[in-house]
Protein backbone atom coordinates (compact mmCIF):
# COMPACT_ATOMS: atom_id res chain seq x y z
CA UNK A 1 0.00 0.00 0.00
CA UNK A 2 1.25 3.47 -0.87
CA UNK A 3 2.19 5.50 2.18
CA UNK A 4 0.95 9.09 2.49
CA UNK A 5 2.86 11.95 4.10
CA UNK A 6 0.94 14.49 6.15
CA UNK A 7 1.90 17.35 8.43
CA UNK A 8 1.35 16.51 12.09
CA UNK A 9 1.64 18.38 15.36
CA UNK A 10 4.29 16.63 17.46
CA UNK A 11 4.63 19.05 20.36
CA UNK A 12 2.60 21.77 22.05
CA UNK A 13 3.63 24.43 24.57
CA UNK A 14 2.21 27.53 26.20
CA UNK A 15 3.49 30.45 28.23
CA UNK A 16 1.72 33.10 30.33
CA UNK A 17 3.45 36.06 31.99
CA UNK A 18 3.66 35.95 35.78
CA UNK A 19 1.67 39.13 36.36
CA UNK A 20 -2.04 38.29 36.91
CA UNK A 21 -4.72 40.98 36.63
CA UNK A 22 -8.05 40.01 38.21
CA UNK A 23 -11.46 41.49 37.56
CA UNK A 24 -11.25 43.13 40.97
CA UNK A 25 -8.00 44.82 39.90
CA UNK A 26 -9.72 46.27 36.83
CA UNK A 27 -12.68 47.43 38.90
CA UNK A 28 -10.30 49.81 40.66
CA UNK A 29 -9.49 51.68 37.44
CA UNK A 30 -12.62 51.37 35.29
CA UNK A 31 -16.38 51.33 35.94
CA UNK A 32 -16.93 47.57 36.11
CA UNK A 33 -17.37 44.69 38.55
CA UNK A 34 -16.31 41.08 38.75
CA UNK A 35 -19.94 39.99 38.44
CA UNK A 36 -20.50 42.14 35.32
CA UNK A 37 -17.43 40.71 33.56
CA UNK A 38 -18.07 37.08 34.51
CA UNK A 39 -21.73 37.21 33.49
CA UNK A 40 -20.99 38.64 30.05
CA UNK A 41 -17.70 36.92 29.21
CA UNK A 42 -16.79 34.17 31.66
CA UNK A 43 -13.42 35.87 32.23
CA UNK A 44 -12.06 36.03 35.80
CA UNK A 45 -8.43 36.95 35.28
CA UNK A 46 -5.85 37.65 32.59
CA UNK A 47 -2.05 37.83 32.41
CA UNK A 48 -0.10 40.97 31.55
CA UNK A 49 3.44 41.10 30.20
CA UNK A 50 5.98 43.02 32.23
CA UNK A 51 7.26 46.37 30.96
CA UNK A 52 10.46 44.73 29.71
CA UNK A 53 8.79 41.66 28.16
CA UNK A 54 8.34 41.74 24.40
CA UNK A 55 6.03 39.61 22.29
CA UNK A 56 9.12 37.74 21.06
CA UNK A 57 10.04 36.90 24.65
CA UNK A 58 6.67 35.25 25.23
CA UNK A 59 6.97 33.44 21.89
CA UNK A 60 10.41 32.07 22.76
CA UNK A 61 9.20 30.63 26.08
CA UNK A 62 6.25 28.87 24.40
CA UNK A 63 8.47 27.63 21.57
CA UNK A 64 10.97 26.09 23.99
CA UNK A 65 8.18 24.13 25.67
CA UNK A 66 6.78 22.92 22.34
CA UNK A 67 10.22 21.83 21.13
CA UNK A 68 10.85 19.95 24.37
CA UNK A 69 7.48 18.20 24.05
CA UNK A 70 8.38 17.16 20.49
CA UNK A 71 11.86 15.98 21.48
CA UNK A 72 13.43 18.61 19.23
CA UNK A 73 15.95 21.42 19.68
CA UNK A 74 16.28 24.83 18.00
CA UNK A 75 18.94 23.30 15.74
CA UNK A 76 16.24 21.07 14.19
CA UNK A 77 13.93 23.94 13.22
CA UNK A 78 13.80 24.89 9.54
CA UNK A 79 10.70 27.14 9.46
CA UNK A 80 9.22 29.68 11.88
CA UNK A 81 5.78 31.20 11.42
CA UNK A 82 4.61 33.63 14.10
CA UNK A 83 0.99 34.72 14.24
CA UNK A 84 0.77 38.10 15.97
CA UNK A 85 -0.97 41.43 15.77
CA UNK A 86 1.34 42.96 18.40
CA UNK A 87 4.84 42.60 16.91
CA UNK A 88 7.94 43.82 18.73
CA UNK A 89 8.66 46.23 15.87
CA UNK A 90 7.05 47.30 12.61
CA UNK A 91 9.90 45.33 11.07
CA UNK A 92 11.72 42.99 11.09
CA UNK A 93 9.16 40.25 11.62
CA UNK A 94 8.84 39.00 15.16
CA UNK A 95 9.66 35.55 13.73
CA UNK A 96 13.14 36.81 12.80
CA UNK A 97 13.67 38.03 16.37
CA UNK A 98 12.44 34.70 17.74
CA UNK A 99 14.88 32.91 15.41
CA UNK A 100 17.77 34.94 16.81
CA UNK A 101 16.76 34.50 20.44
CA UNK A 102 16.28 30.74 20.07
CA UNK A 103 19.46 30.27 18.04
CA UNK A 104 17.66 28.64 15.11
CA UNK A 105 19.81 28.21 11.96
CA UNK A 106 19.12 30.20 8.79
CA UNK A 107 15.65 29.29 7.48
CA UNK A 108 12.40 30.96 6.40
CA UNK A 109 10.95 33.00 9.29
CA UNK A 110 8.01 35.37 8.92
CA UNK A 111 4.85 36.67 10.58
CA UNK A 112 1.19 36.09 9.73
CA UNK A 113 -1.36 38.78 10.65
CA UNK A 114 -4.95 37.59 10.88
CA UNK A 115 -5.56 38.79 14.45
CA UNK A 116 -7.40 36.16 16.53
CA UNK A 117 -7.55 33.79 13.55
CA UNK A 118 -3.80 34.08 13.07
CA UNK A 119 -2.85 30.75 14.62
CA UNK A 120 -5.17 28.78 12.31
CA UNK A 121 -3.89 30.73 9.31
CA UNK A 122 -0.26 30.18 10.38
CA UNK A 123 -0.87 26.47 10.88
CA UNK A 124 -2.21 26.21 7.34
CA UNK A 125 0.89 28.00 6.01
CA UNK A 126 3.19 25.59 7.84
CA UNK A 127 1.14 22.68 6.50
CA UNK A 128 1.89 23.91 2.98
CA UNK A 129 5.63 23.85 3.68
CA UNK A 130 5.80 20.55 5.57
CA UNK A 131 3.36 18.50 3.48
CA UNK A 132 5.20 19.53 0.30
CA UNK A 133 8.60 18.64 1.71
CA UNK A 134 9.89 22.20 2.01
CA UNK A 135 10.30 21.95 5.80
CA UNK A 136 10.77 19.08 8.23
CA UNK A 137 10.49 20.81 11.59
CA UNK A 138 8.29 23.89 11.66
CA UNK A 139 7.58 26.11 14.64
CA UNK A 140 4.12 27.72 14.56
CA UNK A 141 3.65 30.31 17.28
CA UNK A 142 0.77 32.51 18.35
CA UNK A 143 2.08 35.32 20.54
CA UNK A 144 0.33 38.50 21.67
CA UNK A 145 0.58 41.42 24.05
CA UNK A 146 -2.96 42.66 23.60
CA UNK A 147 -2.82 44.75 26.75
CA UNK A 148 -0.57 47.19 24.83
CA UNK A 149 -3.57 48.03 22.59
CA UNK A 150 -6.20 48.62 25.26
CA UNK A 151 -7.97 51.84 26.19
CA UNK A 152 -8.49 51.52 29.93
CA UNK A 153 -11.35 54.00 29.86
CA UNK A 154 -13.38 51.65 27.64
CA UNK A 155 -14.87 48.99 29.90
CA UNK A 156 -16.35 47.17 26.92
CA UNK A 157 -12.90 46.14 25.63
CA UNK A 158 -10.27 46.56 28.33
CA UNK A 159 -11.66 43.68 30.40
CA UNK A 160 -11.57 41.19 27.53
CA UNK A 161 -7.90 40.77 26.64
CA UNK A 162 -4.65 39.45 28.04
CA UNK A 163 -1.10 38.51 27.02
CA UNK A 164 0.43 35.13 26.31
CA UNK A 165 1.94 32.78 23.75
CA UNK A 166 1.43 29.23 22.52
CA UNK A 167 3.40 27.16 20.06
CA UNK A 168 3.33 23.86 18.20
CA UNK A 169 5.92 21.85 16.31
CA UNK A 170 4.78 20.55 12.92
CA UNK A 171 6.61 17.64 11.27
CA UNK A 172 5.91 15.18 8.43
CA UNK A 173 4.48 11.77 9.35
CA UNK A 174 3.63 8.78 7.19
CA UNK A 175 0.26 7.07 7.23
CA UNK A 176 -2.30 5.12 5.24
CA UNK A 177 -3.99 8.23 3.88
CA UNK A 178 -7.11 7.80 5.99
CA UNK A 179 -8.74 9.94 8.67
CA UNK A 180 -7.33 7.53 11.25
CA UNK A 181 -3.81 8.84 10.50
CA UNK A 182 -2.11 11.51 12.54
CA UNK A 183 -1.98 14.86 10.86
CA UNK A 184 -3.68 18.04 9.72
CA UNK A 185 -6.76 16.78 7.90
CA UNK A 186 -8.74 19.81 6.77
CA UNK A 187 -8.84 23.62 6.85
CA UNK A 188 -11.43 26.31 6.19
CA UNK A 189 -10.15 29.91 6.09
CA UNK A 190 -12.33 32.97 5.55
CA UNK A 191 -12.21 36.78 5.51
CA UNK A 192 -14.91 39.42 4.97
CA UNK A 193 -13.14 42.76 4.60
CA UNK A 194 -16.49 44.51 4.42
CA UNK A 195 -16.72 44.20 8.20
CA UNK A 196 -13.42 45.80 9.17
CA UNK A 197 -15.27 48.45 11.19
CA UNK A 198 -16.57 45.89 13.70
CA UNK A 199 -13.20 45.07 15.25
CA UNK A 200 -10.04 47.06 14.60
CA UNK A 201 -7.24 49.20 16.04
CA UNK A 202 -7.57 52.93 15.34
CA UNK A 203 -3.93 53.50 14.41
CA UNK A 204 -1.05 52.31 12.26
CA UNK A 205 2.17 53.44 10.53
CA UNK A 206 0.47 54.53 7.30
CA UNK A 207 -2.64 56.10 8.81
CA UNK A 208 -1.88 57.81 12.12
CA UNK A 209 1.79 57.12 12.76
CA UNK A 210 1.01 55.63 16.18
CA UNK A 211 -0.18 52.26 17.46
CA UNK A 212 -3.73 53.20 18.45
CA UNK A 213 -6.32 51.43 20.59
CA UNK A 214 -8.54 48.42 20.05
CA UNK A 215 -12.14 49.23 19.11
CA UNK A 216 -15.02 46.77 18.87
CA UNK A 217 -18.75 46.67 18.19
CA UNK A 218 -19.27 43.82 20.62
CA UNK A 219 -22.84 42.78 19.88
CA UNK A 220 -22.17 42.59 16.13
CA UNK A 221 -18.95 40.61 16.60
CA UNK A 222 -20.80 38.14 18.83
CA UNK A 223 -23.55 37.63 16.26
CA UNK A 224 -21.14 37.03 13.39
CA UNK A 225 -18.85 34.85 15.52
CA UNK A 226 -21.39 32.14 16.29
CA UNK A 227 -22.62 31.87 12.69
CA UNK A 228 -19.25 32.20 10.95
CA UNK A 229 -17.31 29.89 13.25
CA UNK A 230 -19.98 27.20 13.01
CA UNK A 231 -19.83 27.32 9.20
CA UNK A 232 -16.04 27.07 9.20
CA UNK A 233 -16.06 24.08 11.54
CA UNK A 234 -18.54 22.29 9.29
CA UNK A 235 -16.42 23.11 6.22
CA UNK A 236 -13.14 21.98 7.84
CA UNK A 237 -14.79 18.75 8.93
CA UNK A 238 -16.07 18.09 5.41
CA UNK A 239 -12.62 18.80 4.01
CA UNK A 240 -11.17 16.29 6.46
CA UNK A 241 -13.79 13.68 5.67
CA UNK A 242 -15.01 13.41 9.27
CA UNK A 243 -18.27 14.11 11.04
CA UNK A 244 -18.65 16.58 13.88
CA UNK A 245 -20.12 13.86 16.11
CA UNK A 246 -16.81 11.98 15.87
CA UNK A 247 -14.69 14.87 17.15
CA UNK A 248 -13.08 14.19 20.52
CA UNK A 249 -12.17 17.75 21.48
CA UNK A 250 -13.27 21.20 20.34
CA UNK A 251 -10.45 23.69 21.06
CA UNK A 252 -11.80 27.16 20.27
CA UNK A 253 -10.36 30.62 20.31
CA UNK A 254 -10.88 31.81 23.88
CA UNK A 255 -12.75 35.06 23.31
CA UNK A 256 -15.92 34.78 25.34
CA UNK A 257 -17.56 31.87 27.13
CA UNK A 258 -20.92 32.78 25.61
CA UNK A 259 -19.46 32.46 22.09
CA UNK A 260 -17.95 29.08 22.96
CA UNK A 261 -21.31 27.89 24.26
CA UNK A 262 -23.22 29.39 21.33
CA UNK A 263 -21.10 27.57 18.74
CA UNK A 264 -21.28 24.29 20.68
CA UNK A 265 -25.06 24.56 20.93
CA UNK A 266 -25.45 25.40 17.24
CA UNK A 267 -23.41 22.36 16.17
CA UNK A 268 -24.70 19.99 18.83
CA UNK A 269 -21.28 19.61 20.46
CA UNK A 270 -21.38 18.28 24.02
CA UNK A 271 -20.04 20.95 26.38
CA UNK A 272 -17.82 18.31 28.03
CA UNK A 273 -15.85 18.17 24.76
CA UNK A 274 -15.12 21.92 24.74
CA UNK A 275 -11.74 23.04 26.09
CA UNK A 276 -12.31 26.37 27.84
CA UNK A 277 -9.53 28.39 29.46
CA UNK A 278 -11.02 31.84 28.88
CA UNK A 279 -11.68 32.32 32.61
CA UNK A 280 -7.97 32.11 33.36
CA UNK A 281 -6.32 34.06 30.54
CA UNK A 282 -9.08 35.97 28.71
CA UNK A 283 -8.73 36.69 24.99
CA UNK A 284 -5.08 36.38 23.98
CA UNK A 285 -5.88 36.66 20.27
CA UNK A 286 -3.63 34.41 18.15
CA UNK A 287 -2.17 32.82 21.29
CA UNK A 288 -5.43 31.54 22.72
CA UNK A 289 -5.88 28.30 20.75
CA UNK A 290 -2.38 26.92 21.43
CA UNK A 291 -2.60 28.09 25.07
CA UNK A 292 -5.85 26.16 25.55
CA UNK A 293 -4.42 23.20 23.64
CA UNK A 294 -1.29 23.12 25.80
CA UNK A 295 -3.39 23.27 28.98
CA UNK A 296 -5.54 20.35 27.82
CA UNK A 297 -2.50 18.25 26.92
CA UNK A 298 -0.83 19.06 30.24
CA UNK A 299 -3.84 18.02 32.32
CA UNK A 300 -4.30 14.82 30.34
CA UNK A 301 -7.58 15.55 28.60
CA UNK A 302 -6.17 15.67 25.06
CA UNK A 303 -4.20 12.57 24.14
CA UNK A 304 -2.37 11.19 21.07
CA UNK A 305 -4.87 9.83 18.57
CA UNK A 306 -7.64 12.27 19.50
CA UNK A 307 -9.57 14.02 16.73
CA UNK A 308 -9.53 17.78 17.30
CA UNK A 309 -11.15 20.85 15.80
CA UNK A 310 -9.56 24.28 16.26
CA UNK A 311 -11.45 27.47 15.42
CA UNK A 312 -11.18 31.25 15.70
CA UNK A 313 -12.60 34.56 14.53
CA UNK A 314 -10.94 37.96 14.68
CA UNK A 315 -10.63 41.38 13.12
CA UNK A 316 -10.95 41.55 9.37
CA UNK A 317 -13.32 39.91 9.93
CA UNK A 318 -11.22 36.76 9.59
CA UNK A 319 -12.24 33.31 10.74
CA UNK A 320 -11.25 29.73 10.20
CA UNK A 321 -11.08 26.17 11.47
CA UNK A 322 -8.76 23.18 11.30
CA UNK A 323 -9.52 19.50 11.83
CA UNK A 324 -6.61 17.29 12.85
CA UNK A 325 -5.69 14.04 14.53
CA UNK A 326 -3.06 14.35 17.21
Amino acid sequence: MTRTVRSAVTGVGGYLPDNVVTNEDLAKIVDTTDAWIVERTGIRRRHKAGPDQLTSDLAVEAARKALAAAGRTPADVDLIVVATTTPDLTFPATAAIVQRKLGVPVCPAFDVQAVCSGFVYALSVADGFVARGHARCALVIGAEEMTRLLDYTDRGTCVLFGDGAGAVVVEPVEGEGTTADRGLLGFALRCDGGKTDLLYVDGGPASTGHVGHLRMVGNQVFRHAVVNISEAIEAASRAAGVEIKDIDWFIPHQANQRILQGVADRLGIDETKVVSTVADHANTSAASIPLAWAAAVEDGRVKPGDLLVLEAMGGGLTWGACTLRL
